[in-house]
């Protein structure tokens, strides 16, 4: 995410960080980089303006030329404008008063709605609501049945019927919600490759039947410039309540998400991160002003961690861990499930990305998901007696688990030797020395691979 951008401002970071006093003319030219790496990653002109104009303000305002240290200054005022820009808060969606508080999701078509209605379907339920999906894109083939899927996956019932009136259905599926104590309707609306007057007359009619108590604007982050143009145009027909942005994780420049707040004055609610339907994640303009400048987000990766933990690793389980560390008990099968709790937390290249630096330290590498399978197929490989006791695992069981695993012996082997790195390193944190591998302690491999 933004790996282009944090690359940049890292390297004109460094330029600021090495001046012991600047002028004004120093802090013009740190600017002027500054303007062309965010026009490089296709932020709004207007807005790469605006932002220049006011951190240069700022920074004057600071007295940043007298300053023992301008590069801090410099680059804390840029830090918090980006905030500013991004929305400085988290904006959380609104609920009506009466049942069912209506979403109306729209976009244009292949923004990723559909995918994105099923996710905020999962989240709403998991932060206690009761939601239902309404699937009113009756024009695109299979549309209907993709919702359907994605219900049936997050157990959430979906409305549809043989209507081809996206309005009937919609005010259908509102009745629904009300005869099964659904508290929440998200209405999957029909977008086209292109803004057009039919779409847009589609959904403001739905707009003015339905009374949605949020209109969301989802859009592909990826597309840049586009996304800030389309978002713009929808808005001036919709006056919508927030923005989603999609493929997030595919976004190496970032002109959207810096872009588009500003442009249409309307908050960036949520973000997609991956295709998984629980990629989805509330957007902190903070956290993210934190990843774009290669600060890392440490907060979200401990809120994952939690969030996971309490279903997970209950007090029972990590008293059990901390027995079986005490009496050197910790055998493969504890190994295995630490592996599949940091599996849990999603792909180890968004981990990787929230912790402080690691974009630069992992420059040009590429995070590879593929160790964790290979030690999860050669464990899985073991039996009972090997799991519990590594310790006979001898010359002609390693053949036999690397034939079972589709591994090589060198695997098994590697596998062993990263059983008896992590017995150590758990062992180490749980005296409190051991700090620095936290991420090894909840399971990743000491040597994962990177090309």
């Amino acid at each position: 995410m933004f790996e282009d951008l944090s690359s940049k401002f890292d390297k004109v970071f460094k330029f600021i960080k090495g001046k012991g006093k600047v002028s004004e003319a120093t802090i013009d030219e740190f600017l002027r980089e500054v303007r062309r790496i965010l026009l490089d990653a296709d932020v709004n002109y207007k807005v790469v303006k605006q932002f220049v104009d006011d951190v240069k303000q700022r920074s004057l305002e600071k007295n940043v030329i007298r300053s023992i240290n301008p590069g801090k200054i410099v680059i804390d005022t840029i830090t918090g404008e980006l905030v500013r820009l991004m929305g400085e808060k988290k904006t959380d969606i609104k609920f009506s008063n009466h049942t069912p508080s209506v979403i109306m999701m729209v976009g244009l078509q292949g923004s990723g709605k559909t995918t994105f209605s099923g996710k905020l379907a999962k989240y709403l339920k998991g932060k206690g609501r009761n939601p239902a999906l309404a699937a009113c894109d009756v024009y695109r083939p299979a549309a209907i049945d993709q919702l359907k899927t994605l219900g049936e996956q997050i157990d959430v019932a979906v409305y549809s019927d043989d209507s081809k009136d996206p309005v009937k259905i919609a005010l259908a599926a509102v009745e629904f919600c009300k005869q099964n104590f659904k508290d929440t309707l998200i209405v999957d609306t029909a977008g086209r490759l292109a803004i057009d007057d039919e779409m847009m007359r589609e959904v403001e009619t739905l707009k003015s039947r339905l009374e949605p108590s949020e209109i969301l604007f989802v859009v592909d982050a990826m597309t840049g410039q586009d996304a800030v143009n389309t978002a713009k145009e929808f808005h001036n027909r919709l006056d919508y309540d927030g923005v989603i942005l999609t493929k997030l994780d595919g976004d190496s420049r970032g002109g959207a998400a810096l872009s588009i707040r500003a442009v249409v004055e309307k908050p960036i609610k949520f973000v997609g991160i991956g295709e998984k339907l629980e990629a989805i994640e509330p957007f902190y303009p903070d956290r993210m002003a934190s990843r774009i400048l290669g600060k890392g987000d440490i907060q979200s990766l401990v809120e994952k961690a939690t969030t996971m933990l309490p279903e997970e690793m209950d007090e029972k389980k990590i008293q059990k861990l901390e027995e079986k560390l005490k009496g050197n008990k910790f055998d493969f099968a504890d190994f295995l499930e630490q592996l599949q709790q940091i599996k849990k937390m999603g792909p180890l290249s968004q981990l990787i990305g929230m912790i402080p630096g690691a974009d630069r330290m992992m420059k040009g590498k590429e995070i590879d998901d593929k160790p964790l399978k290979q030690v999860e197929a050669v464990i899985n490989s073991m039996t009972v007696k090997e799991r519990g006791n590594p310790d006979v695992l001898n010359g002609s069981r390693r053949k036999r688990i690397a034939s079972g695993s589709g591994t090589t012996i060198q695997d098994v082997n590697r596998v062993i030797k990263q059983f008896y790195d992590m017995q150590k390193m758990l062992k180490q944190f749980k005296k409190g020395k051991g700090m620095g591998n936290m991420l090894r302690g909840m399971g990743l491999p000491p040597n994962f691979s990177m090309k």
